[in-house]
């Protein structure tokens, strides 16, 4: 692990030379915009159990020189808080990459509540994590992305805050994204529909723990399935309705997910695909996936309604490339 001393000059001669704020998302010359996703980092600040995370970041950042990297949640583990976020982050604000952060159910039980976390990172290069107050949650953000002229929206990215744990004394598991988050996006979905003549855009979507449509996706035989499950899919008890809305919205075409170490499937389910990111921590918790920890890798292509996705493992293999919806997933 890097010398106290020394991190702390580091990280404050990168916030001397990087910009303040990240600079507008769109599409490049070629027409890409290439997201990376990095899940369940788990960092725990002091601890050598979380370098496989650095090292494998790094590679993947290398590797793919992404427009974006998004964190769907769990991004520390250990005390203290503001150490353990800012190591987990480092590799990506070292090269300047924007990115954004949706909170797991574990962020916030190190130390700093989720506002608190919120407030750490805002200010932090790169950065494009925001909120919206008067809902539920703390991480709900919207991040468009606009054509490669600057013109217009061509693409969406919908953020939510899945919460933590129930909050009802009579429902066991994990939190959910609620009611009013479900409205706040049908209300900004209908706004871009608008806004691009009524044609929904292109949209994707990151949160951190699954939808209960993750269970109905594996138990369909008609569903098209990529990737390795060794879990069942850690969805909360009650179902507030977000997919239902995504259909009634028509723009989400992609879901992707955290939370369950061992797995990174993605599985097609009535013209949406549900996805898992690979888990990116080290040693800190459990992680019993061939090939080791990694991330999944989004590519979308400005005027195509599809997009592309790969894992990226270890020493630079790439495993379960597909591009949806192609004539061959349903």
């Amino acid at each position: 692990m890097k010398n106290t001393l020394f991190y702390s000059i580091f990280v404050l001669m990168c916030l001397a030379v990087l910009p303040l704020k990240a600079q507008q998302l769109k599409f490049g010359e070629d027409k890409k915009f290439k997201i990376v996703q990095f899940t369940d980092v788990h960092w725990v600040a002091d601890s050598i159990a979380s370098d496989e995370a650095g090292v494998r970041m790094n590679e993947v950042l290398d590797a793919e020189k992404p427009d974006l990297v998004i964190f769907t949640g769990d991004v520390i583990y250990g005390r203290p808080a503001e150490k353990s976020m800012r190591c987990a982050l480092e590799p990506t604000i070292k090269r300047g990459i924007p990115f954004a952060v949706t909170f797991g159910n574990h962020d916030d039980e190190v130390g700093m509540s989720r506002k608190e976390l919120y407030e750490f990172i805002k200010d932090m290069p790169g950065n494009l994590t925001s909120t919206v107050e008067g809902i539920s949650g703390v991480t709900n953000f919207i991040l468009p992305v606009k054509a490669s002229d600057g013109s217009k929206d061509a693409a969406v990215l919908y953020v939510f805050d899945s919460n933590a744990y129930s909050t009802l004394k009579h429902i066991k598991g994990y939190g959910w994204v609620k009611p009013d988050q479900v409205q706040w996006y049908l209300n900004e979905s209908k706004k871009y529909t608008e806004a691009n003549g009524g044609s929904p855009l292109m949209a994707l979507s990151f949160f951190h723990i699954p939808l209960p449509e993750f269970h109905e996706a594996v138990g369909n035989e008609g569903s098209f399935l990529i990737g390795t499950r060794k879990e069942k899919a850690c969805a909360p008890e009650i179902n507030t309705g977000l997919f239902a809305a995504m259909q009634e919205a028509g723009d989400v075409l992609g879901v992707f997910v955290g939370h369950d170490h061992v797995n990174d499937y993605a599985v097609s389910w009535k013209g949406i695909m549900l996805c898992y990111g690979r888990y990116t921590g080290g040693k800190t918790v459990y992680h019993d996936m061939p090939g080791g920890n990694g991330a999944r890798i989004i590519e979308l292509t400005e005027g195509e309604r599809q997009f592309r996705s790969w894992i990226r493992l270890e020493g630079g293999k790439v495993i379960n490339d597909f591009t949806y919806p192609s004539k061959w997933i349903k």
